[in-house]
């Protein structure tokens, strides 16, 4: 009989298995499987009795806490969407998002009210707003903690739900135009679990620490497969280094989920104050590729083990990694270190090809660049309300990623750059990655990300935007003829921009975006 692929599966096995562990702590709050399923049924009698129906869509804007995990699942129990919202958007981003996507119901944290106030009256859908950590507001607005209490606790009858039923509809940020809304089904996110929870060794041993915001592509799978295993989340409202290394002494977390430049962060920080970590801890990053000696201060300063994977919201979202196999671990360290920083190979349930122009593979010489393009069981059902987009993205069965990228003869995927972000000098490609990567080889480089800019002779050449580490100088000069000692000279940048702070996402991947708009729009040439 077949018995299909839901994501409340998930919890239901905690609470079987480890009803009175801790599940959940979040500050003050810490619950047990047991009594995080029953505020996940009071949610659930609650949204039915606003008139939340299956099919219909249900918004979060929230940090991570208990109050967003805990939605996942009463959403699920009644066969509703759960769309959750990027925190770092503008308000009018917001007004698209949830009449775009026709949320019925929109749940808010009460320091994220203040972005969705001014866009009330512009919502066409929402028929109720619940504030989360609600305190000092108008009596029109409704307190989550209130509301959920007059519900019962007792088991939910749930919806009945075919695996290919959308569960999650989540909004790429986009760079031009509107966001698109990616279909992820009950399939998607189930399958997703349990390859990633294989490749990223999740254990109920394990205490996780929720970095990442679960509104975002590789902290969105995270409540499903450290739930499925029945290991502690614990909430972070805002990445702190300070806060992040406090929670991880106080609550022995084994495992976290990272932007590059977050873990960056946290490397300075243990620089400068030596706090020591004794548990075993690995962290999982995804984004731009870091170069090898970033792994190494990892494993080597810290003692963590890094763990590289790639993937992006339309695919549910992982679908390689870069773990060292067993044949490799005879390998000199500085070779690990490298192959560790690479996107790495398909995980188990995915097809992942690098093809050139003309479809065809590129060869495994770490030199031959094409684009990274997959068929797996994590790839989204389409864009919502977007057939051109969705027709666009994944051709002849296979979704096109948008990422260049090499294949070394190991069937290691190294990717070189966002197709947008390849800079493009007198007829020659140059991966902005790379550049960045000698760039951070420079004591006194905290951060940098290198943009294409407008140039009278050669089109366009590689322009750096740099931060600045505490208590060190460093000049355009100094930084140029660094770059020219390691670079072929058409791939040195030509001129810099020290500023304080880089423009980052919610998850801290720098926007280059942002970074490259305020060059192409200005008339400055660089001669």
């Amino acid at each position: 009989m077949h018995v299909p692929l839901i994501v409340t599966d998930f919890l239901d096995r905690a609470v079987t298995l480890y009803g009175e562990k801790t599940a959940v702590i979040d500050d003050q709050k810490t619950v047990t499987y047991s009594e995080l399923n029953e505020r996940v049924n009071q949610l659930s009698y609650g949204l039915r009795d606003l008139g939340v129906e299956k099919g219909d869509k249900v918004a979060y804007l929230a940090p991570n806490t208990l109050e967003m995990l805990e939605g996942f699942y009463g959403i699920f129990q009644l066969g509703a969407v759960m769309v959750a919202l990027n925190t770092r958007l503008q308000p009018h981003d917001y007004t698209f998002i949830l009449n775009h996507s026709e949320s019925k119901v929109l749940f808010v944290d009460q320091e994220l009210f203040p972005l969705v106030e001014p866009i009330l009256d512009d919502l066409t859908t929402v028929e109720k707003i619940i504030v989360h950590n609600c305190s000092n507001l108008s009596e029109q607005i409704t307190n989550y903690d209130q509301w959920l209490s007059q519900y019962s606790k007792d088991e939910f009858q749930r919806a009945l739900l075919d695996e290919e039923d959308v569960a999650c509809l989540l909004y790429t940020s986009g760079t031009t135009g509107n966001p698109k809304g990616v279909m992820l089904t009950h399939r998607n996110n189930y399958l997703h679990a349990m390859s990633a929870m294989h490749h990223i060794r999740v254990y109920d041993e394990d205490t996780l620490l929720h970095i990442l915001p679960m509104f975002h592509v590789n902290g969105w799978g995270s409540p499903f497969y450290y739930t499925a295993n029945g290991a502690t989340q614990v909430m972070l409202r805002k990445v702190q280094p300070e806060v992040i290394f406090e929670k991880i002494q106080k609550y022995g977390v084994t495992v976290a989920h990272m932007a590059p430049t977050v873990l960056n962060a946290l490397l300075e920080y243990h620089n400068q104050n030596g706090s020591k970590i004794e548990q075993n801890m690995r962290v999982v990053i995804a984004g731009s590729a870091p170069p090898p000696a970033f792994v190494a201060r990892v494993e080597e300063d810290l003692g963590w083990e890094f763990v590289q994977v790639y993937g992006m919201t339309e695919t549910s979202p992982l679908f390689t990694t870069s773990r060292i196999r067993s044949e490799q671990k005879t390998l000199e360290k500085e070779t690990q270190y490298r192959l560790k920083a690479k996107a790495g190979y398909a995980m188990i349930g995915a097809k992942v090809k690098v093809i050139n122009d003309d479809g065809k593979e590129v060869a495994k010489n770490g030199k031959q660049v094409g684009e990274i393009v997959t068929r797996s069981n994590g790839v989204m059902k389409g864009y919502w309300k977007n057939e051109v987009a969705t027709m666009e993205t994944i051709r002849n069965g296979w979704l096109h990623t948008g990422d260049m990228a090499t294949v070394d003869e190991n069937g290691y995927i190294d990717i070189v750059d966002r197709k947008k972000d390849v800079i493009i000098s007198g007829g020659e490609n140059i991966s902005s990655i790379e550049v960045e990567g000698v760039l951070y080889e420079h004591p006194a480089v905290l951060e940098a990300a290198v943009v294409a800019v407008p140039h009278e002779k050669w089109g366009e050449v590689p322009h750096a935007v740099i931060v600045i580490r505490e208590g060190q100088t460093l000049t355009e000069e100094e930084i140029i003829a660094f770059s020219r000692e390691k670079l072929a000279h058409f791939k040195v940048p030509k001129s810099i921009t020290f500023t304080d702070e880089l423009p980052k996402t919610a998850s801290g991947k720098i926007q280059k975006v942002h970074i490259r708009k305020q060059f192409w729009k200005s008339d400055r040439l660089v001669n």
